[in-house]
């Protein structure tokens, strides 16, 4: 005899819809679970402050007799006071104004060969790229470019010869490029020695150099001399 199974009796034809369900259950628990909160309650009590009745006690007033202060003494004069008029007579001194008013009268007149007039001697600076003729270096001659392009030479030749490293500034590895501003003044000389570097003694080394420059024939300007300022850059670098 052959076997044959209820299709309503099985039982796992809805077993994913069940675990579905159980599944959507579950989760809904859970999060109600975890976001359930619960507070503490304190228990408050009231106090009563009973107070007594206050009774008002009556506190006597006091009087105190105080005498009054004894009046002032009396003040005596002894001795009379005299007035006396003023018989010497007393000189006002006057102060004169040294102002001159359009009422006053001039006695002298200066003349004008009397009148002595200084000339000022202008110090006239004109750059290195517009002078005329630029400042001689000893040995340098030539036309106006002739003598910029021996001077530029010259001045390179200078920086080389007289170049030293600090030792102080190479032992703390100090190195950067100097600019140095100096003028040439009419009469030749290099003033005015400034410099701008990363260090103060790289700047120091480079005002000595400068300052070692030889005294020049100085620049012209319409054939007269003239101050010329100049900038030198020098640069101070360790060889590794």
């Amino acid at each position: 005899m052959e076997l044959k199974k209820n299709p309503k009796a099985n039982v796992g034809r809805n077993s994913s819809l069940y675990f579905a369900v159980g599944l959507n259950v579950m989760l809904l628990l859970t999060y109600l679970g975890l976001e359930h909160k619960t507070y503490e309650k304190e228990e408050i009590k009231i106090d009563l402050l009973m107070l007594d009745d206050q009774f008002d006690e009556d506190i006597p007033i006091t009087k105190i007799n105080i005498p009054p202060p004894p009046p002032p003494p009396k003040q005596v004069v002894t001795e009379a006071i005299t007035l006396v008029e003023d018989t010497d007579e007393v000189e006002e001194t006057v102060v004169k104004s040294t102002e001159i008013g359009q009422d006053d009268v001039i006695e002298e007149v200066a003349e004008v060969e009397d009148v002595v007039v200084d000339e000022v001697e202008e110090d006239v600076e004109v750059p290195f790229a517009l002078i005329e003729k630029v400042p001689q270096f000893p040995g340098c001659k030539g036309t106006n470019a002739q003598l910029k392009a021996c001077f530029e030479e010259k001045m390179q030749a200078h920086l080389q010869k007289n170049f030293r490293y600090p030792e102080a500034a190479a032992d703390l590895n100090i190195q950067g490029k100097v600019y140095v501003f100096f003028l040439i003044d009419k009469t030749g000389k290099v003033t005015k020695i400034k410099s701008r570097g990363p260090d103060k003694l790289l700047e120091t080394e480079a005002e000595r150099i400068i300052s070692l420059l030889p005294k020049m024939i100085p620049g012209q300007q319409r054939d007269m001399p003239v101050s010329m300022p100049y900038s030198v850059p020098i640069n101070f670098k360790l060889m590794q």
